[in-house]
C-alpha cells in the first residue's frame, strides 16, 4: 500500500474506476459522505437495481438532498462514518468518495471499524482520496491545507489492514479531470461548500485568484487531480 504514485499517467473519471472494481448491480450500497449526491445519482441511474443508502453529516447539504425525489433506489439519511445508523452485516458495498479525510482524525479508526461492522462478510469498501499533489492542490493549500488529514486517513486505512479488520484487495492511482467555467464557478463549487466554512483573508483570496488565473483559457479551466483508491474487503 502506498500513499501516492506520482508516476501514474492514467487519466480517467472516478466512474471508470468504481464501475470496473465494484459489483454494483443488485448491490446494497452505503455511500458515506455523499455531499451533493452527484456520484449517488450517477450510480443510481446506471445501476437501477442497486439499493443505495446515502449518508451526509452536513445538515445543510442533507436538507438539500432530501429534496431529491427522482431517485427511487436511493434513501438519504443523516449520519457520520464514525457512528453509522445501519445494522450489522447489512450492506454489500461501502463507498467513500473523498470523504474519509473529513472524519475527525481521532475518530478515523472508529469509522473504519464501523465500515467493517455494516459490511457483510466478503463485502467491499471502496475508499478514494485525493493525492496531495498537483496544481489544483497548490491552489487549495493556500487556504485549506489538507496534507496532514489525508496522511492520517491513509494511516488509518493501513492500521485497519494490519490489524486484520479489513483485507487489502487492490489500489489504483489515476488523475481525474476537474473543470471550472471561470473563477465564479470555482467560488460556488469550492469556496461555497457548506461542510467546511472557508474564511479567506483578502490576501488569501487574492493569491487564489492570481494562481487560478494562470490556468484560464477560452474553454475555461481544467486541472488534473491525482487520486488514490483503496479497495478493501471484510474478512469472511
Amino acid at each position: 500500500m502506498r500513499l501516492r504514485d506520482l508516476d501514474s499517467h492514467t487519466i480517467c473519471s472516478e466512474r471508470d474506476v468504481y464501475t470496473e472494481l465494484l459489483p454494483l448491480a443488485n448491490a446494497r450500497v452505503a455511500e458515506l459522505g455523499c455531499g451533493r449526491a452527484e456520484l449517488t445519482r450517477a450510480i443510481a441511474e446506471a445501476f437501477p437495481t442497486a439499493q443505495i443508502i446515502a449518508l451526509e453529516v452536513d445538515a445543510i447539504q442533507q436538507e438539500r438532498n432530501l429534496a431529491i425525489t427522482d431517485l427511487a433506489n436511493v434513501r438519504f439519511i443523516a449520519g457520520g462514518a464514525e457512528a453509522l445508523p445501519l445494522d450489522d452485516d447489512s450492506v454489500d458495498l461501502v463507498l467513500m468518495f473523498k470523504s474519509l479525510h473529513h472524519v475527525p482524525t481521532h475518530l478515523l479508526d472508529t469509522a473504519l471499524q464501523e465500515v467493517r461492522r455494516v459490511l457483510v462478510p466478503g463485502g467491499l469498501a471502496y475508499i478514494s482520496e485525493p493525492v496531495f499533489a498537483g496544481e489544483y492542490n497548490e491552489i487549495m493549500r493556500i487556504f485549506h491545507d489538507e496534507e496532514r488529514v489525508r496522511e492520517a486517513a491513509f494511516a488509518a486505512i493501513t492500521r485497519a489492514v494490519k490489524s486484520g479488520a479489513l483485507e487489502f484487495v487492490t489500489e489504483r492511482f489515476f488523475s481525474t479531470p476537474l473543470r471550472f467555467d471561470d473563477f465564479a464557478h470555482f467560488e460556488a463549487r469550492v469556496l461555497g461548500v457548506t461542510h467546511t466554512q472557508h474564511r479567506l483573508s483578502e490576501a488569501q483570496l487574492s493569491a487564489v485568484r492570481d494562481r487560478f488565473a494562470r490556468h484560464i483559457t477560452p474553454q475555461g479551466v481544467q486541472f488534473l487531480q491525482p487520486m488514490r483508491v483503496d479497495l478493501l474487503r471484510k474478512p469472511v
